[in-house]
């Protein structure tokens, strides 16, 4: 059974999806709490079409739906089985040929990792995780894999450096890393709006990073000046309240951060500690939580 944040995704998905094929079919089976019916879909396309990537990335959304589910064995089988697959493919084409590929090779290792730390395997993810990234180091998977290796290793470690903006000195900041396209993004502006204005004036600094993707709207391609100024006209247009100034726009930070999920929140404490490194949207009280603990720390520790 998908739990709800599973099943957010997996709607998201089947939004973004232009056409039925295999990826469609699985997703909307997962969708309906049916492993089963997405099985059924793999085994019938499998047979007439063969491990194509479009296959391999259907297989990964149900090895992500059995780890969600907490069906370990389930969950690494399927991971495992992709992984294998997507470095077949990787002896006849590049890994970044398509879309669908990287898609599928990103979750297979993040699902395997993903299992080697709900087993209390850590240490054993981490350097699981490491080693894929330096395979990996020159695709776009890179940034998927070092998110995942600061999911288990960041809170609780200095922050790692901004390029175009400053992490303050002595002050709590909270880092938004957005991207034009991204409609999560934008469904976050009034729950970081009303947390800018309640905890800035007590010293919270309000960092919003975003880079370039090579696109801008529609997915027509861009040369960087083109969507550098792309960028500023969405951030006048949807966050000139959240975001005082033209956006800083930099590959680097998001590459630092494996901010390969748009948005990622980062809540980093006065003395440049990670509090709280979290991939994806949040609701407004767990991020109100996470900010008044280091924007008010002698209270909360009062609390306790």
């Amino acid at each position: 059974m998908l739990r709800n944040g599973m099943r957010a995704w997996v709607a998201l998905a089947l939004a973004a999806s232009a056409s039925a094929g295999v990826v469609e079919n699985v997703l909307a089976a997962l969708s309906k709490g049916s492993e089963g019916g997405a099985i059924a879909e793999l085994r019938t396309y499998s047979a007439s079409h063969g491990a194509t990537p479009e296959l391999l990335e259907a297989m990964s959304w149900l090895a992500r739906a059995e780890l969600e589910s907490r069906n370990y064995p389930a969950a690494q089988g399927y991971s495992q089985q992709t992984y294998d697959l997507c470095v077949a493919q990787l002896k006849k084409r590049p890994l970044d040929q398509e879309s669908h590929l990287p898609i599928a090779l990103g979750a297979a290792i993040e699902v395997q990792a993903g299992v080697m730390a709900a087993q209390g395997r850590r240490s054993e993810a981490v350097t699981y995780l490491q080693q894929q990234e330096q395979s990996y180091a020159a695709t776009s998977v890179r940034t998927r894999i070092h998110k995942n290796i600061l999911l288990l290793t960041l809170e609780g470690k200095p922050a790692p450096p901004l390029d175009r903006l400053i992490l303050p000195r002595g002050k709590p900041a909270l880092l938004f890393f957005w991207a034009h396209w991204c409609p999560d993004c934008k469904a976050e502006i009034p729950i970081l709006a009303r947390i800018k204005s309640e905890f800035t004036p007590q010293g919270l600094v309000f960092l919003a990073p975003t880079q370039k993707y090579g696109y801008v709207a529609g997915g027509a391609d861009a040369t960087p000046a083109v969507e550098t100024a792309y960028i500023e006209q969405v951030r006048q247009r949807y966050y000139a309240g959240l975001i005082d100034a033209p956006a800083a726009v930099s590959e680097a930070n998001f590459s630092r951060y494996g901010a390969s999920t748009t948005p990622t929140l980062v809540v980093v404490d006065r003395t440049g500690i990670v509090r709280l490194y979290h991939p994806g949207a949040m609701n407004y009280a767990e991020l109100r939580q996470a900010v008044a603990r280091v924007v008010q720390p002698e209270k909360n520790a009062g609390s306790k």
